[in-house]
């Protein structure tokens, strides 16, 4: 969710704001009411991790609370140089509440995802870098051009392995080590019996690019 105040900039009323600038909603007509539960609320931005290819996130300017949620279910994620990061839910009364207290300690650890969910404190990108949150960090204007870069460089590989790589990282945090394992011995030799495993053998020995099929 993104955070909601008053008064945000000192830009003039009607304005629209700049892409660096972070919107906020207003809560001048807000009220309290009964919270209800809503069964897809937990879920908003599981589609990325079930799409069964990569899925990068470039983020630049403000990626504060549902902003950052949404990056945190991307498979990679990119930052601009000017990129900032926050959830400042707390702050709100309220607290993260699409997938912030789950991913989050998934990436960075326990202390860190804490510090943040706890303080609503916003960070740079620099401090996303060091405690894991972003994958890379680069100027402003090279990002794009990086996302498609390392893009590509995914995309040259075995498309069904590349699939079942995700699969098995994402599968198996949320298991026991023995049983990930033991799903990872399984994809593994799903694998080595596949057109693309023999076709990446042939043009290793080749010395050519390999033509994937995606069998």
């Amino acid at each position: 969710m993104t955070p909601a105040r008053e008064s945000c900039s000192s830009r003039a009323p009607g304005a629209a704001p700049s892409p660096r600038e972070p919107t906020f909603a207003s809560l001048r007509r807000f009220r309290p009411k009964k919270a209800e539960p809503s069964p897809s609320a937990a879920r908003p931005s599981s589609g990325a991790l079930t799409l069964g290819k990569p899925v990068i996130a470039c983020i630049q300017g403000f990626a504060l609370g549902g902003g950052c949620e949404l990056a945190m279910a991307c498979t990679l994620r990119i930052a601009a140089d000017d990129a900032r990061f926050g959830q400042p839910e707390v702050k709100l009364g309220i607290m993260a509440g699409y997938g912030g207290t789950q991913r989050l300690p998934r990436l960075v650890g326990r202390g860190s995802a804490l510090k943040l969910l706890l303080t609503g404190a916003v960070i740079d990108a620099q401090e996303a870098l060091r405690i894991g949150l972003v994958e890379e960090v680069v100027p402003a204007a090279e990002l794009m051009s990086r996302a498609e870069t390392l893009g590509l460089e995914i995309a040259a590989n075995a498309p069904l392995a590349v699939s079942e790589t995700l699969h098995a990282v994402d599968e198996g945090l949320g298991m026991p080590l023995e049983l990930a394992l033991l799903r990872e011995a399984a994809r593994f030799g799903a694998l080595g019996a596949s057109a693309d495993k023999a076709e990446g053998a042939r043009a290793f020995l080749d010395k050519r690019p390999p033509a994937w099929r995606g069998e």
